[in-house]
């Protein structure tokens, strides 16, 4: 069923060239693949003490059922999308097209049920002249600069992206989003989600994760996000599938109902919207 609200979290990643990992998924679910692919998904043990996996009963999940494909492009990245399948669980559709996120901006998906969501949106980029420079010692530790870099401090091309579960004053919320960089080749794209902010409690393991998108930005002009929230799992798809981040994330204000959705733009360069689509999602039936 589309639901993790009873299992607890680990952050795991998975950037294009071959990554299996990135899932943090449910449990019982279909995992038919599409034709001509390979299906699967991952397992996202728990990172908090032995002795609070012991009291709950449970040490980690599955990751949601995947279809695994070469990238039509060269031949070489792993692309994951989940399966088909799950876009049957799909209700309620919300759409917004053409918004302007200029530095600041933040945008409410309304009408979207935040525990169990599916949400895909394609970023614009008009403009790529503030993008900071890359730092080519940056390669080798994405989350390290996810950490240093944050959703939260201004930047140039980004940080854009998606505020999820997140609290009425935003005390509590988990960011997934770009950043946008200018390097000697051409520029590089990363992609991060940051759990440091999306609960009170302090004794839990919060940290910000990342990866690279394997992507031409400068040729694009556009990149997208797909997102899957269900309960304390926040899943996510950027670049089409190239980068996958999977959270386990437990904020202590979801109880009460106050949670939203937002697009948001905290860099210098206007982000523009070309189009969202989000869906309240149900729960599967097991036959």
């Amino acid at each position: 069923m589309f639901s993790w609200g009873t299992t607890r979290r680990r952050t795991t990643t998975g950037c294009g060239r071959g990554s299996t990992t990135g899932a943090s998924t449910r449990r019982r679910r279909s995992s038919t693949g599409r034709s001509s692919a390979g299906s699967g998904g991952g397992w996202s043990n728990e990172s908090d003490s032995a002795a609070d996996d012991l009291a709950k009963g449970w040490a980690g999940i599955q990751a949601v059922p995947r279809v695994f494909t070469l990238d039509r492009t060269d031949g070489k990245r792993l692309i994951q999308w989940p399966v088909e399948e799950l876009e049957s669980l799909r209700r309620e559709k919300i759409t917004m097209k053409n918004i302007e996120l200029r530095t600041g901006s933040l945008v409410e998906v309304r009408g979207l049920s935040v525990s169990q969501a599916d949400v895909e949106v394609e970023f614009e980029l008009p403009s790529f002249v503030g993008a900071e420079t890359f730092d080519e010692n940056w390669i080798v530790d994405p989350p390290k600069l996810c950490r240093e870099k944050g959703a939260y401090g201004n930047g140039g091309v980004g940080p854009f992206g998606l505020l999820v579960l997140a609290a009425d004053s935003l005390e509590e919320n988990t960011a997934v989003f770009f950043r946008v960089f200018r390097a000697d080749q051409g520029y590089k794209v990363l992609m991060c989600a940051d759990q440091r902010r999306s609960s009170k409690r302090n004794e839990l393991y919060k940290p910000a994760s990342g990866g690279f998108v394997d992507v031409d930005i400068k040729k694009d002009g556009k990149i997208s996000l797909r997102t899957l929230i269900d309960h304390s799992v926040v899943e996510s798809f950027g670049g089409g599938g190239r980068t996958v981040i999977t959270s386990r994330v437990y904020p202590t204000l979801l109880l009460k109902g106050n949670t939203h959705v937002y697009a948001f733009n905290y860099g210098t360069e206007t982000v523009k919207i070309s189009e969202l689509n989000a869906w309240n999602m149900s729960q599967a039936q097991i036959s």
